[in-house]
């Protein structure tokens, strides 16, 4: 398999590189590529140095598979030309996921809906991700009506920059700032930028995607997503209501029997998910596990997860896998 790593620089790409290596992806061939003032530098991939190349040398070189942390400008630009060369594109942006011509896709949920037509693959919101993987099985058993969704989400989300920013603030040295707050010992209610509606990109992503990959328009879904200084990954205090009842005790033994969750929850033993220790993990974590007392029919849960790997990087090199073991590519 010819991979090529379109971002492969970047603090995702560098994530997917760990991922690759990690899961023993059968790559024969490594492209890592990124933007002019990368090219020529060099990166380490099992003990190998490889040379970053350009966009249009990696286009020609005609991967197996590109998987894309570029931004969503390159992957509307840059995706058709590798998809036009035979590449099947797996996307980190936000460019192709509403697009009702492409598949957003976390593969334990619907990646039995992929063929070779597709071409150019969305990989989804990182705060959807953790959240739907833990909602799919209950919604197949209970039928979602309504999610009321706050995310508590980490400074890696927004990059390099954000990282810097709290590192610097945490030691008292003025920097460049990547949010418009301090956000060493704040939280700021404001993820990406405002729409119309008065809502934030993200909360609205929550809402779109979860619709798109459950397969069900009639979920009613809200969100307020809020930046807290944390590195580790997004927490997500998740209030889920169904059209049917259901037993506690049932919820966890569901969740525990899905792929890419791990329970911890156990009030007795101060069992709970935190971004502490979900960082550097690819399973979603769920716990808190409880009914609401206010309303019929209706969950509260919390889940975590590290947002650079299930939420990014291990999702899109899972639906790598899932393309080679159907045979798609």
């Amino acid at each position: 398999m010819r991979i090529a790593v379109v971002g492969a620089t970047g603090m995702v790409g560098e994530v997917m590189l760990k991922v690759l290596a990690e899961r023993n992806f059968p790559v024969t061939e490594l492209i890592p590529v990124a933007s002019e003032k990368s090219i020529g530098k060099e990166i380490e991939y099992k003990g190998q140095k490889y040379k970053v190349v350009g966009l249009q040398t990696a286009v020609d070189m005609k991967a197996d598979i590109a998987v894309f942390s570029a931004g969503g400008d390159t992957s509307l630009e840059w995706a058709p030309k590798f998809a036009a060369a035979g590449t099947t594109v797996i996307d980190n942006s936000s460019a192709w996921r509403m697009d009702p011509t492409k598949k957003l896709i976390v593969p334990e949920i619907n990646a039995s809906s992929l063929t070779k037509e597709d071409k150019i693959i969305a990989n989804p919101n990182c705060s959807t991700i953790q959240m739907v993987l833990a909602l799919a099985p209950l919604h197949k058993k209970y039928n979602i009506r309504r999610i009321i969704v706050s995310t508590y989400q980490s400074i890696t989300g927004t990059g390099v920059k954000a990282v810097r920013q709290l590192e610097n603030e945490y030691a008292g040295i003025q920097g460049e700032m990547a949010y418009k707050y301090p956000i060493h010992r704040n939280a700021i209610p404001h993820c990406d930028s405002f729409e119309d509606n008065g809502y934030t990109k993200e909360e609205m992503k929550l809402v779109r995607e979860t619709q798109k990959i459950l397969g069900d328009n009639t979920i009613r879904v809200t969100a307020t997503a809020v930046r807290v200084p944390v590195v580790g990954g997004h927490s997500e205090a998740v209030n889920v209501e169904f059209t049917n009842d259901f037993d506690v005790n049932e919820v966890r033994e569901i969740l525990h029997h899905t792929d890419g969750v791990t329970v911890q929850d156990n009030i007795d033993t101060f069992t709970y998910p935190m971004p502490l220790y979900a960082e550097g993990k690819n399973d979603v974590f769920v716990g808190r596990i409880r009914r609401d007392e206010s309303q019929e029919n209706t969950l509260n849960m919390w889940i975590v997860a590290d947002n650079l790997r299930k939420g990014a990087a291990t999702n899109t090199i899972q639906i790598a896998e899932y393309l080679i073991q159907a045979g798609l590519v």
